[in-house]
């Protein structure tokens, strides 16, 4: 894959720039975000080659202050007459806004000042050849795990490396590369006029963390075989495991209802809930934004606040939010360095929790393993939660049978509450990692 076009020097160069332009114009604060990412993806379906894809963007966002009123502009130009034309748009943007007394700029001694390696950046010089050569072999060994495995949407390897510079009025200026590769596929399993389909990939910083192309088909392969001939439940209360990829959108689903713009919004079911019990008294979860090779990983946040390793939840006690430095001013807090997200949540499993997967599905015993959701029914203002769902029963430790075309039904708030455990069979999506997250109670509709 190609380099890039704007060394580091030019990009800080840029932003520069754009603070001496905003200041000339009268901005009384300004920060200047200038960014450069290139990729590149094929998709392989059936042995052949599907879409070739190559990404090169640059962007430059603007964000100035005229005391307590905003503007932003961006563009995709770095030419010196479009960087005037930005700033002057994102003036007369500001000029036209309402005052804000929570805008502005970070505190600068909330700025970061001096911040650690994290491994980010491990460039793929992989070609397009090459990329395809590993879908093949992916999509290959998904095909020969299994003879229920009949068609396929294909599988896909991706590589692309971003690097940037941020910098304000405050004296910051600091920006690093960073890399994401992965391999995926999605086989279809058929049994008659049965057909089932799911998906398994592997994501990392450095191409030599992906699992291997042959593993990820083979995996994929499984579920997609295992969910043939599922059935309908009848309309029950039990117990609900929550596999590990989706027990990461359980934890997705805290953070939006913990995060400042939901608070100060009181759209949360976790308003006012700082320092309250809310998970059970064994559950910890910690934010690790320095973690090596992270894919969260952040020595400042998007405001170029400093990020800081914190635990989250200690005891079940909810000890912090997930702050910017707005909604921080909104709720009259500090920012927790969470402009942009929260960075490699980290949620321990239970002490007791099994050693795998099989061990905890023994001491679940019996009830619905969760392995897909659908739909987007959550009300975070009441914490109510509505998805539907596919998986498997288990009985008596054991997989009996799978199941589709149901719905799981709770609360948020007594989910996480009556959660009784969580494995140690953790995966990492995104800036979230979990095991299988055992809930002891929820409504199940079926036939």
């Amino acid at each position: 894959m190609a380099q890039f076009s704007f060394s580091e020097e030019s990009l800080r160069a840029l932003a520069l720039d754009a603070l001496a332009l905003a200041k000339r114009g009268g901005a009384t604060a300004c920060e200047v975000d200038v960014s450069e990412s290139l990729g590149q993806s094929v998709t392989v379906r059936k042995g052949e080659v599907e879409t070739i894809e190559f990404t090169h963007d640059k962007g430059l966002g603007v964000t100035v202050y005229l005391g307590k009123r905003r503007g932003h502009a961006s563009s995709a130009d770095f030419s010196p007459a479009s960087l005037s034309a930005t700033i002057e748009a994102a003036l007369a943007i500001a000029r036209h806004t309402m005052e804000d007394d929570c805008a502005g700029l970070p505190d600068a001694d909330d700025l970061a000042r001096n911040w650690p390696e994290l491994d980010l950046y491990h460039p793929w010089e992989i070609s397009s050849e090459e990329a395809i050569e590993l879908a093949r072999r992916c999509e290959a060994a998904a095909f020969d795990a299994n003879p229920a495995i009949v068609n396929s949407e294909g599988a896909t390897v991706s590589t692309s490396a971003a690097h940037f510079v941020f910098a304000n009025s405050e004296g910051f200026l600091g920006g690093f590369p960073s890399t994401r590769h992965f391999i995926g596929c999605t086989p279809i399993a058929a049994h008659g006029a049965d057909m089932q389909r799911d998906d398994w990939y592997s994501m990392h910083r450095d191409p030599h963390d992906l699992a291997s192309p042959e593993a990820v088909g083979a995996y994929a392969a499984m579920r997609a075989a295992s969910r043939l001939s599922a059935r309908k439940l009848s309309t029950r209360q039990c117990r609900v495991m929550f596999e590990a990829p989706l027990a990461t959108g359980l934890i997705a689903s805290f953070v939006h209802a913990a995060s400042g713009g939901s608070l100060y919004r009181k759209a949360s079911f976790l308003y006012g809930a700082l320092g309250a019990r809310i998970f059970p008294a064994w559950m910890r979860i910690e934010e690790a934004p320095h973690l090596s090779k992270g894919l969260a990983s952040a020595p400042f946040d998007d405001e170029g606040v400093a990020t800081h390793a914190r635990c989250i939840v200690a005891d079940g006690v909810l000890q912090g939010y997930f702050l910017s430095t707005y909604t921080a001013r909104k709720l009259g807090m500090k920012t927790t360095g969470n402009a942009g997200g929260s960075h490699n949540l980290l949620v321990s499993p239970h002490p007791d929790a099994p050693a795998d997967f099989a061990g905890l599905l023994k001491e679940f015993g019996t009830g619905l393993l969760v392995t897909e959701l659908l739909g987007h029914g959550i009300n975070y203002v009441t914490g109510d939660y509505s998805r539907g769902a596919a998986g498997f029963w288990v009985e008596n430790g054991e997989i009996a049978y799978p199941v589709q075309e149901i719905t799981i039904a709770g609360n948020l708030k007594e989910m996480f509450a009556g959660i009784e455990m969580i494995g140690r069979d953790r995966v990492t999506r995104g800036s979230r990692t979990v095991g299988s997250i055992v809930v002891n109670r929820m409504t199940v509709a079926g036939a």
